[in-house]
């Protein structure tokens, strides 16, 4: 019996593109568009699955939608000689109502319940008017906030401005940003030492032998003060020896 005929909307439809250079990854974007009134089952397979990333590679598409499959050709040295002998197949079928598992519905799909699309692949490199053109539109859009600027002066502003003036400015500007370095380097230290000093009064307020410290600083304290009062009274009394002779 002869397969069904294919119901997923393919775009492109024969035929997947990827314009070099081919030093990075290159994407090409497959869209998968179901106009029929019932879910549909999807994979998408490749004769060099080494070669290419595919997201995603299967899955279920709900009636009337449709989804964009992305298809990730791996960096390679690339051979204008050769032709591309790579094939993609889009395989589906119609899924079943009472569908629950994936992989089971698959595995159990009889051959006529499947079709599929298939699409081969074509590389080709940016011609060298395309490569001039993008260089200069990337000059273009380089040069636009630039411009900007300077069209956001005033003409008389704009036009005062010699380069002197110029070297002043930016001789001011590369000094700001040091006096802002110098200021964030600072700010950096102070929290480093402010964060030194709460460690030691923390490990110091929790440390066992902090009590008994304590208790000696309060008894060195008392001692000095009754010495000083002993030295006190003992000069009062000379004093009061004195004036009674």
């Amino acid at each position: 019996m002869a397969r069904q005929e294919q119901v997923l909307q393919l775009e492109p439809p024969h035929e997947l593109k990827f314009r070099g250079p081919f030093t990075d990854v290159v994407t090409a974007t497959l869209k998968l568009g179901n106009p029929t009134d019932r879910n549909v089952c999807f994979k998408v397979k490749t004769t060099a699955p080494r070669r290419y990333c595919v997201r995603p590679n299967s899955g279920i598409i709900d009636a009337g939608t449709s989804i964009n499959v992305s298809v990730m050709l791996q960096p390679f040295d690339y051979d204008p000689n050769e032709k591309s002998k790579h094939k993609f197949m889009v395989q589906s079928m119609l899924a079943p109502y009472d569908m629950t598992d994936m992989e089971g519905v698959w595995k159990e799909a009889k051959p006529e319940e499947l079709m599929d699309s298939k699409l081969r692949c074509a590389f080709e490199l940016p011609l060298e008017n395309d490569k001039t053109h993008d260089s200069e539109s990337n000059k273009n859009v380089s040069s636009t906030p630039i411009k900007s600027e300077l069209s956001s002066l005033p003409k008389s502003a704009s036009s005062s401005l010699d380069d002197g003036e110029v070297k002043k400015i930016m001789e001011e500007c590369k000094r700001l940003q040091m006096e802002v370095q110098r200021l964030r380097e600072e700010n950096k230290q102070i929290r480093e030492e402010d964060g030194l000093r709460k460690r030691k009064v923390t490990s110091m307020a929790s440390s066992p032998h902090s009590s008994s410290s304590q208790a000696m600083i309060r008894e060195e304290g008392l001692s000095t003060r009754v010495l000083a009062l002993c030295v006190l009274f003992s000069v009062i009394g000379v004093i009061i020896g004195k004036l009674a002779l």
